[in-house]
């Protein structure tokens, strides 16, 4: 894995990590957009939202089903945000597909 997600996964980089699964890794954001700010990151190192081909669909209801898991678990089921960049034009800055949890507060537009 040659991304800096790739090397949080493989241990080489510290975070603090919330979930793994055998495809899904999540951890805390290290610069948050609210208190509650999570990534998941699909273990398969995928570029981007458009790269994603139907054999890794199940990975998508996988990232899915644990932004559910984790909205409970820290208390955001009822108002989160799970968004995705695609693209320097849509401020993706690492090109390893991932998923920003997001809650704890009351969300304004200026976030998404």
């Amino acid at each position: 894995m040659t991304t800096i997600f790739g090397k949080i996964i493989k241990g080489e980089i510290p975070c603090e990590k919330v979930f793994e699964s055998e495809t899904i890794f999540a951890f805390k954001d290290s610069a948050p957009a609210a208190p509650i700010h999570i990534l998941i990151v699909p273990k398969k190192e995928i570029p981007d939202l458009q790269s994603v081909v139907p054999e890794d669909y199940p990975l998508i209801n996988d990232v899915i089903d644990v932004a559910q898991k984790l909205a409970k678990e820290f208390g955001i089921e009822k108002g989160y945000r799970l968004l995705t960049n695609n693209g320097p034009g849509a401020g993706q800055t690492i090109f390893h597909l991932h998923f920003h949890l997001i809650g704890g507060k009351r969300l304004s537009d200026d976030l998404a």
